[in-house]
């Protein structure tokens, strides 16, 4: 990826999050950017290219903020806990990689998208999955067999996704870390 086009892409990503999709035309990225009509054409075929390019790039830097923070945790239930107090950091404007908080930018980009067939709703879908994924490999850890773990991180991921939508909508951005005690019991290694 040029320099130029990783420049296009995080000026979308950042206007796309701070005004919404739908309320960001092509001419304010070119603007903003600095770049002109026909560099951004070279890369990208249209504005859903760059919606799409965004969604991506936006989920290799929340997965790498996430990684990062559960890794940075021993595995299984403190990885978990970890991960709460990771949106806590986020809610409160103190996660730098993922900049001012201003809600889920894919829960955000699929309700501008609400058909489930389109490639943005698809985008969004899949960073879901992904963070899924990264959780699943912790409950692995504290539950006694796979379906127990897999309920337990849809449960995980319902109480995130809850707080990150109680944080941005009701302005609450203790959403997170009221939950830590309820992580902490859900996440209790079986014995």
């Amino acid at each position: 990826m040029t320099e130029k086009q990783q420049l296009i892409i995080r000026t979308a990503l950042k206007l796309f999050y701070r005004q919404g999709i739908h309320a960001v035309g092509i001419n304010e990225i070119i603007q903003q950017s600095g770049v002109a009509k026909k560099t951004l054409y070279n890369y990208f075929s249209g504005k859903e290219a760059l919606i799409l390019a965004a969604l991506h790039y936006r989920d290799e830097i929340f997965m790498g903020w996430l990684g990062g923070i559960m890794s940075a945790a021993k595995p299984g239930q403190p990885a978990l806990i970890a991960m709460f107090h990771g949106l806590d950091d986020w809610f409160n404007d103190h996660a730098e990689a993922l900049g001012n908080f201003r809600g889920c930018f894919f829960i955000n980009a699929s309700g501008e998208y609400t058909d489930p067939q389109t490639p943005v709703h698809q985008a969004c879908k899949a960073h879901k999955a992904h963070v899924h994924a990264l959780v699943m490999q912790h409950t692995l850890m504290v539950s006694p067999n796979r379906a127990a773990a897999e309920q337990l991180a849809d449960t995980l991921c319902l109480l995130k996704e809850g707080a990150i939508t109680t944080a941005m909508v009701q302005e609450d951005p203790q959403a997170a870390s009221k939950l830590i005690p309820l992580i902490e019991t859900l996440t209790r290694p079986a014995t």
